[in-house]
């Protein structure tokens, strides 16, 4: 049985296919660094965060997506995947500030269950035009991923989020 975090929360399988990670994402909400299965609020992730690719070569191109697998509840996911986020040529060693945002952060509001929000990153071959979808709802990371020749994602993190006094997909009872 795998214990690799993005399996066992099923980010491998519901949006990408199996990859191995060979570069370096970091995510950071309010200088809180994010790990796989952090637990987060939305009035924690208003803004968007502060994502740095590690390396050594500025001339390397990144493509930074984000999306919620679980729109619009866990149980039926009917607008899987939506887009929170598309930003492109990031430049290796800096923070996707540096990139060229496609489609702006969107900040996660989850209404009904414990949400996954996924960041997934993209080694560009080349630099290139990427236009915006025209729509949110129903993004395909993996035709996305197709259409442009990116090829296997090379790092992904993510978190949960529900609603601020949420508890899961179960009625509160207090």
């Amino acid at each position: 049985m795998s214990r690799d975090p993005l399996v066992v929360g099923h980010v491998v399988g519901d949006i990408v296919d199996p990859f191995i990670t060979n570069a370096s994402l970091r995510v950071n909400y309010n200088s809180k660094e994010m790990t796989n299965g952090s637990e987060l609020k939305p009035s924690q992730v208003l803004n968007a965060p502060r994502v740095q690719i590690g390396g050594r070569d500025m001339r390397t191109l990144y493509t930074l997506v984000m999306v919620d697998p679980d729109a619009p509840s866990p149980s039926n996911p009917t607008k899987r995947e939506n887009l929170h986020w598309l930003v492109t040529d990031i430049p290796e060693t800096t923070e996707a500030s540096f990139g060229n945002e496609i489609v702006p952060y969107e900040s996660p509001r989850p209404t009904a269950g414990i949400h996954r929000f996924v960041f997934i990153l993209f080694r560009q071959s080349v630099r290139q035009t990427t236009y915006a979808p025209g729509w949110r709802a129903n993004f395909n990371t993996r035709d996305f991923s197709q259409i442009y020749n990116l090829g296997s994602p090379v790092a992904a993190v993510y978190f949960n989020c529900q609603r601020e006094n949420g508890c899961g997909g179960r009625r509160c009872i207090r």
